[in-house]
């Protein structure tokens, strides 16, 4: 039985940060010691710190490697390849794919990447090659007619594990602001009546396909138990239906009286790691630092950028003066929890053996070395 002793290290546990040693032993957590082990197999991680594999419950990575450039699209098997490099490198162990149902005329390529992305994924399971373990993260735009026979597809499929309600039709959401819509749209070279036109025709199909695909949705979820979150939500109404209808999860939401309401309801709220880092959001909606100071976040996602999220932790403990176990906490154990994945997320015995060394250069932290299930992938 492979053994890997891991010494001299700073133990980031649920409630204390310890100077100690880790056994991983048989892919799990053996033993967790105080002090340095004297034995010449130990490995001395040179007053590093040592936190529980990272879990990121949204991505949107593998996109941004399908397309690195506009309009070069990546072969998708060497895209998924290079997104679970970058991933792993990251410290994320446990890696939430987040892949886009139904389209609202934004990006008809991402329904390429859904079909290639479930095809590379069930190529590459069990093949020894993927150093994170990939999970789906199927995200369902709610008024888009073709989202209901796109999520049929892979209902069923055995890696899905979380499903978000999205709504990303012109003023409402992420796009509530009309004049920043036009704005985008007017730079991508759309002509302004065209741009009118889509307002309308997007706004009448929300309000004839938004309801029906919502129910539906949530019907055929229930029987799989799945997690649900609701996306992007922007105010106390929205919040409430979601709270209706049991859903228990508020991604990214981008106001603090949404957070407010949802923290009001009961629901735990995922933050943006990126919008910490950068120290503010890309499109104009609250700034995750100040829903941190109020005490709104429970867990980061990475959304767009992998090594976000452990920046994010440091930044929550460093600048925002939470203690480190609660900041790690927040890319470990919390998204951990409301995924259901109850083996991971701590460094505790008897859990996965999933654990990152991290070093920093200056104020940045750095995952120097990474393991799997007791194996190191990085």
């Amino acid at each position: 039985m492979t053994e890997t002793i891991l010494t001299n290290a700073l133990l980031v546990l649920p409630d204390a940060v310890v100077d100690g040693t880790l056994v991983l032993r048989g892919g799990v957590i053996a033993e967790i010691q105080p002090g340095r082990s004297h034995l010449a197999s130990a490995l001395d991680l040179g007053g590093d710190h040592l936190i529980p594999g990272i879990v990121d419950l949204h991505t949107d990575n593998l996109e941004r490697q399908v397309l690195p450039r506009a309009g070069a699209r990546w072969p998708s098997l060497s895209a998924m390849l290079a997104h679970d490099a970058q991933t792993a490198a990251s410290g994320t162990t446990t890696v939430f794919d987040a892949l886009c149902l139904g389209d609202l005329g934004f990006d008809n390529e991402r329904i390429e990447t859904f079909r290639n992305g479930i095809a590379d994924l069930d190529a590459l399971s069990g093949s020894g090659l993927l150093k994170s373990e990939h999970l789906l993260h199927l995200r369902c735009e709610l008024p888009a007619a073709d989202m209901p026979a796109l999520f049929e597809s892979v209902a069923d499929h055995p890696l899905l594990a979380f499903v978000s309600l999205m709504d990303h039709s012109p003023g409402v959401g992420q796009y509530a602001d009309l004049d920043r819509y036009r704005k985008m749209r007017a730079r991508s070279g759309m002509p302004a009546a065209e741009i009118e036109a889509r307002i309308a025709a997007l706004t009448e199909q929300r309000g004839r396909l938004r309801g029906q695909n919502r129910r539906w949705l949530l019907d055929r979820i229930a029987p799989r138990g799945i997690p649900v979150a609701s996306h992007d939500d922007w105010d106390a109404d929205e919040i409430a239906e979601n709270a209706r209808d049991g859903i228990l999860i508020s991604e990214f939401p981008v106001s603090v009286a949404a957070a407010e309401a949802a923290r009001a309801h009961g629901m735990t709220v995922i933050g943006g790691a990126p919008n910490l880092v950068r120290g503010g959001s890309h499109s104009g909606n609250v700034a995750v630092a100040e829903l941190v100071s109020r005490g709104l976040v429970d867990a980061f996602a990475s959304d767009y950028v992998p090594p976000a999220l452990l920046e994010a932790a440091w930044r929550a403990w460093r600048v925002q003066g939470m203690p480190l176990p609660e900041a790690v906490a927040m890319i470990t154990e919390r998204p951990a929890r409301m995924a259901g994945l109850a083996d991971r997320g701590r460094l505790a015995p008897g859990l996965r053996g999933d654990v990152v060394r991290v070093g920093a250069f200056g104020a940045t932290p750095v995952a120097r070395q990474v393991w799997r299930a007791g194996e190191r992938v990085v």
